[in-house]
């Protein structure tokens, strides 16, 4: 088995350690791939190319036309082998093909978003006193380093890689040690689009170590985190020291509420998807059920038959539905969880068992009868684990609903649309839904509030989180001041 190379300086190279990563399908546990396990010197080496591109070589004052050229490039070559990516994809993470499909197609449409937008005006104009033009301009920041989670390998490593490049910076980006391979394969088409030497910079390695250095590295103007909330803080301390540009989309426990006046069979329906999409490993995921009481004995049972009949298995298996957990590590996390759970008192009404003998399956799991003080309604999961709550009224609903050190996410299903709207403007979160979860656009920001972190990705928000601000004033009365006066 052949071992996959960083691309560095616009070449592919080992580790200067000579150490490699053994790569594992989380379906079948088997070695699907050997990669270079980059070091501290590996990531100084990437900075320090990305850094000579932008200051010395020219990248950051390169034609948007010619960024914008790039990016339709690799689009292009994307779309083409989106049922090969698709499939290393669910290789590598083990969702079911049909979400490694859908995000593949959603980093080609990402791509051409940001091309578009190079091209965009941009910056504004002042009426200003005193003969002086005063306008704004928006210039890249200079070398941004980017820091990758597993649950969407790719998707997620192109919704910074694109406004990046896009707007002009140099880019060193770090997938999850779990889950390289698809952007792997991403920078062999970027290799043949042509980009300069050392503008794009893939590193491998744990987070620990290269991606530590990353956030603590002088020469990085920014650093963009995707990953859990503690992760988070620990780069926002380290990158502090150099008051680096950060922005961290962090973890969440999100509120899901239904009514009793909703639509009974969309709410049971996203309320199943709101949880146990992507295994549940979403940072945005719905997680906290919380139901109208009135509608419990109604809801419930709909809700556990329809979990009880998720089809678990191997991605690649078109009839499933619902695939492992990425890692042996992560499935013992949640399943300590599920027993933490029982422990607290809370009422499990179906899973919290691992299924198969190989593979890091976990069923479908819903807990009831929980309080708002235990750890598995505060507690990020990040799996295939739902929580109920139950309220009475509206202001109950929102109440249980920001009882959290999170604000990412949350949804509202009702038929009274003056209610939707009351409740979602008094959610504490960055993302929300009325009658639906989950759908999210290249052309909305993505981010939260309080520990859910900092600054928004996707969009016009996105894109602008790789500009600087300057302002220009000109002066169209040349003549002295007369400010100090001649003596």
């Amino acid at each position: 088995m052949d071992v996959q190379y960083m691309y560095i300086n616009g070449e592919w190279v080992a580790s200067s350690s000579g150490n490699v990563r053994e790569i594992i399908n989380p379906a079948t546990e088997e070695v699907i791939a050997k990669v270079a396990e980059g070091t501290v010197e590996d990531a100084k080496t990437a900075i320090q190319a990305a850094h000579k591109a932008f200051y010395e070589d020219g990248w950051g004052e390169t034609y948007a036309r010619y960024r914008a050229e790039l990016l339709a490039k690799v689009a292009d070559q994307l779309e083409k082998e989106i049922d090969a990516f698709a499939r290393l994809e669910t290789l590598n993470n083990g969702k079911p093909l049909r979400e490694s499909s859908y995000d593949i197609a959603d980093a080609v449409n990402q791509f051409r978003y940001y091309a578009g937008l190079a091209t965009k005006p941009s910056g504004q104009v002042y009426d200003v006193p005193d003969d002086i033009q005063a306008y704004v301009v928006r210039e890249p920041l200079g070398v941004a380093g980017q820091i990758v989670p597993w649950n969407y390998p790719l998707v997620m490593a192109v919704q910074k890689l694109a406004p990046a490049l896009a707007a002009g910076c140099t880019v060193v980006i770090k997938p999850a040690e779990q889950t390289p391979l698809s952007l792997i394969k991403l920078f062999e088409i970027i290799d043949e689009a042509g980009f300069p030497p050392g503008v794009v910079n893939l590193l491998l390695g744990a987070g620990e170590t290269v991606g530590a250095e990353l956030a603590r590295n002088p020469l990085v103007d920014k650093i963009a985190f995707t990953g859990g909330t503690v992760t988070g803080k620990k780069i926002m301390k380290s990158a502090a020291d150099t008051l680096k540009n950060i922005s961290l989309e962090l973890g969440g426990k999100s509120p899901n509420i239904v009514f009793e006046d909703a639509d009974f069979e969309t709410a049971v329906d996203y309320a199943l998807y709101a949880i146990f999409a992507n295994q549940g490993q979403v940072c945005s995921a719905g997680s906290r059920l919380i139901l109208q009481e009135t509608l419990y004995d109604r809801f419930v049972p709909e809700l556990v038959k329809r979990a009880n009949e998720i089809v678990v298995g191997n991605g690649l298996d078109p009839t499933t539905e619902m695939g492992p957990l990425i890692s042996k590590e992560h499935m013992e996390k949640v399943i300590n969880y599920i027993a933490i759970g029982k422990e607290e008192g809370a009422e499990l009404l179906c899973g919290g068992d691992r299924l198969f003998e190989k593979g890091f399956f976990i069923a479908p799991t819903i807990f009831s009868h929980t309080n708002p003080d235990m750890r598995i309604v505060k507690e990020e999961i990040f799996g295939p684990v739902l929580v109920i709550q139950t309220f009475k009224d509206e202001e109950d609903a929102i109440k249980l609903a920001n009882d959290s050190q999170y604000g990412l996410a949350g949804a509202v299903f009702t038929s009274d649309g003056a209610k939707a709207q009351r409740v979602i403007r008094k959610l504490r979160a960055g993302i929300t839904w009325i009658n639906t979860y989950h759908p999210t656009f290249n052309e909305a920001p993505w981010g939260g509030y309080k520990q859910s972190g900092i600054g928004r990705e996707l969009g016009t928000f996105g894109f602008e989180a790789y500009q600087e601000v300057k302002q220009v004033n000109i002066n169209l009365n040349v003549q002295p001041s007369g400010w100090f006066k001649r003596k």
